[in-house]
């Protein structure tokens, strides 16, 4: 074996040392680790039957997505992600196989290369899709979680139970519906896609690759935005027919689209929160998403058919005599050719040129009539609001005429309030202090010579009693000095008679 065989197997072998696949038993509940790839880390409920396994998709020690497979169809029911990012470059494809699936006991917990899975895998092929299912086949292994969008550098998406067949213009289509809808709508009305959940799917159809592997009769996407106040959530569809541009439709109808009516997102993904405007914003971005489609579509249906070799048995008939081959019909044919040509030519140019003015006549057409419907839409928006406005205030003057009213009514029943307590308390006071407020003057003016009178009788007795004190205190002063005196003479008389 030479080194490039073994640098080629060392790498297989590293990548299926990197790449690992935890598949769960049935008495999981959910997806183990990968729970945290589903809105309010609850998986879908209703999806899962028998015949199913959960998968838990990692790469390099960490969880990258998730995957409910059905060993039935041999292709993915959904796998779940989040945050979807572009891969930093193109990866080669290097499909592996997941051994316990088809081996229960296998003692291989990642996954390997079906070249190698021959002689270590028991019952290999016998529940999941190999790469040999799809050769000599119309149809490639689609991945329902691509690579384009994950930031994986060891492609942990290119496991075949992640991939459903799909034909070649199919598969284009629906990466590059993916990569506009993630990058246009879904993405930038979500903060960027830190809080985005995305879900895609397959629903099998009756037919199948070589008897094994069914085909999609539609593929599906279910996002969920958990922004808090600013969440959405939306669904798209897209049948396999030719022709058939993804539809958008609300995660509601989508649940019934599907078997067994799921419910995709716990609580609807908060279906009482949701931002109606920025789902509206995304539906502007998937009608731009469905154009251009439809115009990818239009060209490659209007490209001529690939050239075929000219059959010489169309030009000459079988038996052809020797006059046929004579030199004048040579010549004839020599000179012919070119005008033959020249006009296969210009039937082609003039084919062509119809078909480019009428597709631009239609997109001028389909220009005018999304501005015309564009501007009469604004128009009767704007008249519905000028005139909703106008009915608002007319609606509001009788109401407001009515408060205007109730208030005169309510100032006339304060007034007329107050004047009956004023009344009332005029009523409450007693009638003699009327009588007395009545009598004041008359008792005043009577009672001025009364007070006259007790006026002069005092002032006389205080004269009398002036009188009286000084009266009095004039014959006490008097004898005092005669008791005095006598008391006086009668020591002198005692002292007269002593010296006798």
């Amino acid at each position: 074996m030479g080194p490039a065989r073994w640098l080629a197997l060392g790498s297989i072998l590293g990548l299926g040392a990197l790449l690992q696949g935890r598949r769960l038993g049935p008495e999981d509940a959910g997806f183990g680790e990968c729970d945290r790839f589903f809105y309010a880390e609850t998986p879908p409920a209703g999806l899962a039957a028998a015949g199913h396994v959960k998968i838990c998709q990692r790469s390099e020690g960490a969880e990258r997505f998730a995957t409910l497979y059905s060993t039935r169809d041999r292709t993915p029911v959904y796998s779940a992600f989040r945050a979807p990012r572009r891969a930093p470059r193109d990866a080669e494809e290097r499909w592996m196989l997941e051994p316990q699936i088809d081996d229960p006991n296998s003692n291989l917990e990642e996954v390997v290369n079906e070249a190698d899975a021959i002689t270590s895998v028991n019952n290999l092929g016998s529940m999941q899709a190999l790469n040999t299912d799809y050769l000599d086949s119309d149809y490639q292994r689609g991945q329902l979680y691509p690579f384009s969008l994950s930031n994986d550098l060891h492609t942990a998406t290119f496991t075949l139970t992640n991939a459903a067949p799909m034909t070649p213009s199919f598969q284009e289509r629906w990466y590059m519906n993916l990569n506009s809808l993630m990058d246009r709508a879904l993405n930038p009305q979500c903060g960027g896609g830190d809080d985005l959940y995305i879900i895609t799917g397959a629903v099998p159809s009756a037919h199948k690759v070589k008897d094994k592997v069914s085909i999609p009769e539609f593929v599906w996407l279910a996002a969920c935005c958990a922004i808090p106040g600013g969440g959405w959530a939306m669904g798209f569809v897209k049948h396999t027919r030719d022709g058939d541009v993804i539809e958008d439709v609300m995660v509601k109808d989508l649940e019934k689209l599907l078997p067994l009516n799921p419910q995709l997102f716990q609580n609807n993904c908060g279906e009482t929160e949701q931002d109606t405007e920025k789902m509206k914003k995304i539906l502007e971005m998937v009608n731009q998403v469905q154009d251009e489609e439809r115009m990818v579509h239009s060209k490659e249906s209007s490209r001529p058919p690939p050239s075929t070799e000219s059959k010489k048995s169309a030009l000459l008939p079988p038996g052809a005599s020797e006059e046929r081959s004579s030199f004048f019909g040579k010549l004839m044919g020599f000179i012919a050719s070119p005008f033959i040509k020249l006009f296969q030519l210009i039937c082609y140019l003039v084919v062509g040129i119809l078909k480019s003015t009428v597709y631009f006549l239609w997109c001028v057409t389909k220009q005018v009539i999304n501005g015309i419907e564009s501007c009469l839409y604004r128009l009767g928006s704007a008249t519905i609001s000028y005139f909703l406005a106008i009915g608002e205030e007319l609606a509001s003057i009788p109401w407001k005429v009515l408060k205007v009213i109730m208030k005169i009514i309510r100032a006339i029943l304060r007034i007329l309030c107050c004047l009956l307590k004023a009344v009332c308390r005029i009523l409450g006071i007693p009638v003699r202090v009327f009588v007395d407020v009545a009598t004041f003057p008359v008792y005043t003016m009577g009672a001025i010579p009364i007070v006259c009178k007790d006026i002069a009788v005092g002032l006389g007795g205080i004269v009398s009693l002036l009188f009286d004190t000084a009266f009095g205190t004039v014959g006490g002063l008097f004898r005092v000095v005669f008791s005095v005196c006598k008391q006086i003479g009668y020591r002198v008389t005692l002292d007269n008679s002593g010296e006798l």
